[in-house]
């Protein structure tokens, strides 16, 4: 029988509140941002587009080295908040969740924009003319019609969200209990002399808990699709 060792519960657990955090945390953002690029024309718009998919191209090291010259408690914003605050964002599990929101943010931002596309715009103006405003409009019609896209790109993030590395380590580093996540845990066990099967099995689980997000990812979207349809 399969039964997890305190180092797996561990890092399962804090992978799973970091990616959840992360998710929560940008998915407003993100929403916004998808309507903004969807539904507007302004100048520079190519640039905001480029520069809200930059990190899916940049090496993960250097969005979380970045993040550590931003955030750092010696940082441009880093320094500020723990100087007025007490605020500290590096090395902490809250850093963690910021590296793996800011790594994943692109490919939340893609699946709603194209969903956000693919809504007819013809059932929008015709509840404009029914009377709804704006915001009424968007939470009783376009948000309905637009949530396939919105679910999969939230278990999307989520799932690479978990599998998040490079970013991490460089911005919060591997501090057990507190940002070993699974796939820093995963490394550090490959660094460890007679620490393969340990690593094989955080491979495994990790395996696992990916591709139930997918699996949740298209459940989830092709109920949402046939309710819209019925």
């Amino acid at each position: 029988m399969f039964t997890m060792t305190p180092l797996e519960i561990e890092a399962l657990g804090l992978s799973l509140l970091v990616s959840s955090w992360a998710v929560a945390g940008s998915l407003p953002l993100g929403l916004a941002c998808a309507w903004l690029l969807a539904r507007r024309d302004f100048p520079g718009k190519v640039v905001v587009d480029g520069l809200i998919h930059l990190p899916l191209v940049l090496p993960p090291v250097v969005v979380g080295y970045v993040l550590l010259v931003v955030l750092g408690r010696r940082g441009v914003v880093g320094g500020w908040l723990f100087d007025w605050f007490g605020i500290t964002i590096a090395f902490t599990w809250k850093g963690a969740a910021i590296a793996s929101a800011v790594i994943a943010f692109p490919l939340m931002v893609r699946a709603i924009r194209l969903s956000l596309e693919g809504v007819d715009r013809g059932l929008e103006q015709a509840a404009r003319t029914l009377g709804c405003g704006p915001v009424r409009t968007f939470v009783s019609v376009t948000l309905p019609l637009m949530l396939p896209g919105v679910l999969t790109g939230v278990i999307l993030a989520f799932a690479r969200s978990l599998s998040e590395f490079g970013a991490t380590i460089t911005f919060v580093s591997n501090i057990p209990g507190e940002t070993r996540t699974l796939p820093i845990a995963l490394y550090a066990l490959t660094q460890t002399p007679g620490g393969d099967a340990a690593a094989l099995r955080l491979c495994v689980i990790s395996v696992v808990v990916a591709f139930a997000a997918l699996l949740a990812s298209e459940v989830l979207s092709r109920r949402v699709q046939a309710r819209l349809k019925a």
